[in-house]
């Protein structure tokens, strides 16, 4: 009897604690986003897991609520619920408005022509693809993409160039050589729409669309004509005209 009795009273401290856990673990959580930015967002704690739920009109805000709750004392799991609302609007147009957002950020001194970054939506899921001159320029992409109204999640698929002074170095004599040429340098007007250079370990890789075939085979010639790059890939394509084979 004392042997029971002694299990008794030791279930009936374990109990207790559990819930004081459960507790302290909920109110931290809570605290962790009060917030008006997180206003349609709620926590539960139970057994160290945290479920969000709500609902937010930014992903990036869903996100972020996350982020917070995961770093809370005594939560060892998130199950993140929360829905992303937004404007409703057809693939089209978000992939419109992502890379309009994209193509207006300020890359510090690197001109948008280095990223060749492309999105594509479906049902409000965002893919990234291509590449960007560097992981800072490509975490920058994923962030704006996040920081749409309208995006319900994001998939990172951009390749990161590597880094290094001969591609650097390679990069700004291509941009020189390709938007200093007279019949190219209105590319650099419309940042929607410029020609981009992508470098990668001393191969080039034009893209982006152009006026005419004319504006294309310029835009190789004077790709090929930098001095210390390997190799010129054309994949510019030609604005109302099928896909073409690309040229090098």
């Amino acid at each position: 009897m004392k042997g029971l009795a002694t299990i008794a009273i030791a279930a009936a401290l374990v109990v207790p604690a559990a819930f004081a856990q459960n507790d302290g673990a909920q109110t931290a959580a809570q605290k962790a986003i009060n917030g008006s930015r997180f206003k349609g967002i709620q926590v539960s704690v139970e057994n160290g897991v945290a479920t969000l739920t709500g609902s937010t009109d930014m992903l990036a805000d869903k996100l972020a609520a996350e982020q917070k709750v995961r770093h809370v004392k005594g939560v060892q799991a998130i199950r993140d619920e929360v829905q992303v609302n937004g404007p409703e609007m057809s693939d089209q147009q978000l992939t419109e408005k992502v890379g309009k957002a994209i193509n207006s950020q300020l890359w510090g001194n690197v001109p948008i022509a280095f990223q060749a970054i492309g999105v594509q939506a479906q049902n409000g899921v965002v893919v990234l693809s291509g590449h960007a001159a560097g992981p800072i320029a490509a975490s920058d992409a994923v962030a704006v993409a996040e920081n749409t109204k309208g995006v319900k999640d994001v998939i990172n698929d951009i390749q990161v160039d590597p880094t290094s002074n001969m591609d650097d170095e390679i990069r700004v004599r291509e941009f020189r050589a390709i938007y200093g040429f007279p019949s190219l340098n209105k590319y650099a007007i419309d940042p929607m729409k410029p020609i981009r250079i992508q470098v990668a370990n001393g191969h080039v890789t034009l893209y982006g669309t152009v006026d005419n075939q004319a504006d294309k085979n310029a835009a190789g010639i004077q790709a090929n004509g930098v001095p210390g790059v390997f190799s010129v890939t054309n994949d510019l394509q030609v604005a109302n005209a099928p896909n073409e084979t690309p040229s090098h």
